[in-house]
């Protein structure tokens, strides 16, 4: 699943392009929602943790979610795809270009200022917690959400993939903040102190900014690319040496990497 910098970067590509663009068309073959009608005003474009939002003037909104499948292109007018039409869920085309998500398994409108059947805001990203891609991110109210919304022993590593407590943290930026804190993956949400989770917050909104302008996801020191322990299982540890480890767990059986040494079991307590 991409993370908060990848679809970052997504809307930074997109905005200039669309953003107070006429819409000339949209198509949209598995649209949830109201389709935005031609000779629209595009007023922005934004990222939300995970969600890339497009907003037209009048009040209707565009919400894509990536999941493990999908992108943004952007192609000049008569520019060849480099994917498949079978692949098109969404095209919104603007004078001289065209933007296209494929694959993306979740594409529907919503009403900024509407409500939906049971009465509740008709907002997608309403639920989530503060965006760590944001300079101006509230790391208190991620902290506090840390205390609230998750369950009584829920893993750490869990409670960093939460969206309602920080948007933007993936399975990359959980296992280096983790790392970086020296902190076990499996510990009990419940055994860390305020303290050190303000830290693990803050150390993954500082290497999800770092890289909000390259593709080369790099969280240690050495060449663009460059990570602590995320896809490196039995290599050694950058630090220690210690074959780095991997599982899965949770709910959704996300991956996890850590150091055995460098992120005891003994700093649960």
């Amino acid at each position: 699943m991409p993370e908060g910098d990848t679809i970052w970067r997504a809307a930074t590509r997109l905005r200039p392009v669309l953003a107070g663009a006429e819409l000339l068309r949209f198509d949209a073959p598995r649209l949830a929602g109201d389709r935005p009608r031609p000779g629209t005003t595009i007023e922005d474009v934004e990222a939300v943790g995970k969600h890339l939002l497009v907003h037209f003037a009048g009040g209707l909104s565009l919400d894509t979610h990536m999941r493990m499948t999908g992108s943004w292109h952007l192609y000049r007018t008569g520019e060849r795809w480099r994917k498949g039409r079978h692949l098109l869920r969404c095209r919104l085309v603007v004078p001289g270009w065209e933007a296209v998500c494929f694959s993306a398994p979740v594409v529907r409108t919503y009403h900024r200022a509407g409500l939906d059947a049971l009465g509740r805001a008709d907002d997608p990203v309403a639920h989530l917690g503060p965006d760590l891609c944001a300079a101006d991110v509230d790391l208190d109210e991620a902290v506090a959400r840390m205390g609230t919304v998750p369950e009584p022993g829920t893993t750490v590593a869990e409670v960093l993939l939460d969206q309602r407590v920080a948007a933007g943290i993936g399975n990359v930026y959980k296992s280096e903040a983790l790392f970086a804190c020296g902190l076990d993956p499996f510990t009990p949400i419940e055994a860390v102190d305020i303290a050190l989770r303000r830290r693990l917050l803050d150390v993954a909104a500082r290497m999800l900014r770092r890289n909000l302008t390259t593709a080369r996801r790099t969280t240690v020191a050495g060449p663009p690319g460059s990570v602590a322990v995320y896809g490196r299982q039995r290599q050694p540890c950058r630090r220690c040496g210690t074959p780095v480890r991997m599982a899965h767990h949770g709910a959704q059986a996300r991956s996890t990497y850590w150091c055995p040494r460098c992120q005891p079991a003994a700093r649960r307590a």
